[in-house]
């Protein structure tokens, strides 16, 4: 079996966030491998752990999808402050075509297009992918699930950190399914009476008071704050709220688009403007909303760059959704020149933790081996870009770990879903499956 076929069957995805499932990137053909081990978000160290611990198997990812996609190049992306890691993958890849970029420390270092730009001089055309640039780019976990795949391993488990107001921060491998609940108790529990969550991260992250919600296959982490902490009270904002403010204090000071990294990579995005747009009625938001169109979300703009602290960040994600529901392209200038000043304006994370008051969080969260046995497993069917699997078990199955619990059809997108432990499946909706460990 090839292996785009074992990494398929295996239900690979971008662990870093996206999702995308990593078989149709491995389909592909392209003269570069690129690793993304950048890990900007404050506080989360699932990157640097999987470098450190397991360099072996994220590098034999990386060989082996560099002989598969053609590439003649190959360079992780990785930042110097993360000496234990820069030195285990230094090792890992020596004797390899495989070369380590050094990142400086700032955010956001791992947006795709500019880990691109700045690992290979490369800009990704407007509205496009790294391939358009003969690209090919996972995360480091997703490298090391590529390895597992080619062995025939399938994901069943998730290295994330878990940080913040809890006892003791650590990066946890669990299973897939387990709770945020159980995950939180295995570092000491929460140290605040009443926990939100930042689920993915603080900048990008999904905010939630709800520590029953699963671990799925693109969870990198989950940051405990208190409900009145700062970033929380701004984030649970509802949108209405958030928009008002925003069309009736924004002065138009262009800070969040200076500060704005696809800005200054020479993209058109300029989030002062669709914060205009606010103010307009239904004549001129389409044209307004296109520069929203390749926004990619990094929070900047809201949780730092703004003096007034306005939501410019959920201006453009409205903006964007406006745009796919009328199915509206990107029809602007397709030359990109980064900014005279896009190394200066760059945001270093010591920096934005302290605008965003998490400095007394920023402790270390190594990677800890602990037995987690979660009393049941949820598991959505959905768990990466595309549709979500059909389950291919039934309620009262007793089912053995790494069996296939879900796929979808050869000719759609989406990832399939396996059993992380020995298990009775207990339910089957529409949305998740749910197994009680034996």
């Amino acid at each position: 079996m090839n292996l785009v076929a074992c990494v398929r069957q295996a239900g690979v995805v971008g662990a870093g966030g996206g999702g995308f499932p990593t078989h149709v990137k491995l389909a592909a053909t392209a003269d570069t491998v690129v690793a993304n081990g950048a890990e900007c978000e404050p506080l989360l160290h699932k990157d640097a752990a999987v470098m450190e611990h397991d360099a072996a198997q994220v590098v034999r990812g990386m060989l082996l999808t560099m002989e598969t996609v053609k590439a003649t190049a190959c360079i992780i992306g990785i930042k110097a402050k993360n000496a234990h890691a820069v030195e285990a993958m230094r090792a890992a890849a020596a004797g390899t075509a495989i070369r380590l970029y050094l990142l400086d420390d700032y955010y956001p270092a791992g947006d795709e297009f500019d880990l691109v730009h700045e690992t290979t001089g490369r800009l990704i055309p407007p509205g496009g992918i790294p391939l358009n640039v003969g690209a090919v780019v996972c995360n480091v976990e997703t490298f090391a699930n590529i390895a597992r795949a080619a062995d025939g391993q399938p994901v069943t488990e998730k290295i994330l950190t878990v940080a913040g107001a809890v006892g003791e921060p650590a990066t946890l491998i669990v299973p897939l399914g387990t709770s945020l609940r159980d995950c939180i108790a295995a570092v000491g529990g929460v140290t605040v009476a009443d926990p939100v969550l930042c689920i993915g991260g603080m900048m990008m992250g999904e905010t939630t008071s709800d520590l029953d919600r699963p671990v799925t296959k693109t969870t990198g982490g989950v940051i405990v704050l208190p409900r009145d902490h700062h970033v929380s009270a701004r984030k649970l904002k509802p949108a209405p709220i958030q928009h008002a403010i925003g069309k009736s204090a924004c002065d138009q000071c262009r800070y969040c688009t200076e500060y704005c990294p696809r800005f200054l990579l020479g993209y058109a995005v300029e989030p002062h403007q669709v914060m205009r747009s606010l103010a307009f009625t239904a004549t001129g938001t389409a044209h307004w909303n296109e520069w929203a169109a390749m926004c990619c979300a990094c929070g900047l703009c809201t949780l730092y760059a703004c003096p007034e602290e306005l939501f410019p960040k959920e201006a453009c994600d409205q903006s964007k959704a406006e745009m796919r529901r009328a199915n509206l392209k990107w029809s602007g200038a397709m030359t990109v020149k980064p900014h005279p000043m896009r190394d200066g304006r760059r945001v270093p994370i010591k920096s934005l933790m302290k605008k965003l008051h998490i400095a007394n969080y920023d402790h270390p969260a190594p990677l800890q081996v602990r037995a987690i046995s979660p009393a049941r497993l949820v598991l959505p069917l959905k768990q990466s870009a595309g549709v979500a699997v059909r389950p291919t078990v039934s309620v009262g199955d007793l089912v053995v770990a790494d069996q296939l619990l879900g796929d979808v059809a050869d000719n759609e997108l989406g990832a399939a879903l396996h059993a992380p432990r020995a298990a009775i499946v207990t339910e089957i909706t529409s949305h998740h499956l749910i197994l009680t460990p034996t």
